[in-house]
């Protein structure tokens, strides 16, 4: 009898956790994130989480204000493997109009294990920043394992916190295909104009 509840309970720990994954995909495709970012959803999730407390669920919408700092970002990784974190906006200016599709907001290269905090930055964080009149716009975060182990990553990849021109046409899976990186997983929410946009908008220059 105890050797069958075990099996029972294993069945539906089973069944839920491919539950759950069916829900996130669904959570992708209906966002349109796939075919928008990838043409598949990522297998595994991410754990996004502000300071403000403000955590990342799957196309939950969340305030410029509240999203403004550097979070903490989580995943199941192996400790011998190198990782590559990728944060954009998939609707600048707008979801109706993404002429700038897509936008760097945070690149984190060469990330032992899960350990973002030993990464090199090669993109530094800025927080959401839709512009007024523009609606919810979506922001995707994307983990990537570098199958070549540590890298070195060309200048040109770099872009320092006040330029916003270098940010602007990025494409994720091009830079993927570059290095040759493998999706591991992601997440993604929804933000639309709040009054700290344009305290964030004023630190930028275009050159």
């Amino acid at each position: 009898m105890a050797i069958f509840v075990i099996i029972l309970c294993g069945l539906i720990c089973a069944i839920s956790i491919i539950s759950g994954l069916d829900d996130i995909a669904s959570k992708y495709q209906t966002s349109e994130l796939v075919p928008d970012a990838f043409p598949s959803p990522p297998e595994n999730p991410i754990e996004v989480t502000y300071t403000s407390g403000a955590e990342v669920n799957f196309g939950n919408e969340l305030t410029p204000t509240a999203v403004k700092d550097v979070p903490d970002v989580n995943w199941n990784a192996n400790s011998e493997d190198f990782h590559t974190l990728i944060f954009v906006d998939l609707d600048a200016p707008s979801r109706k109009d993404p002429t700038f599709r897509e936008v760097i907001h945070w690149m984190v290269v060469n990330i032992p294990g899960a350990n973002v905090d030993e990464g090199e930055t090669i993109i530094e964080f800025i927080g959401s920043g839709p512009s007024k009149g523009t609606d919810l716009h979506r922001y995707a975060f994307f983990v990537f394992k570098q199958p070549s182990g540590k890298l070195d990553f060309s200048a040109e990849d770099k872009v320092d916190k006040r330029n916003i021109k270098k940010r602007i046409s990025f494409s994720t899976i091009k830079f993927a295909e570059k290095y040759s990186l493998e999706l591991l997983g992601g997440n993604f929410y929804q933000a639309q104009y709040d009054d700290y946009v344009p305290i964030l908008h004023a630190q930028f220059h275009s050159e």
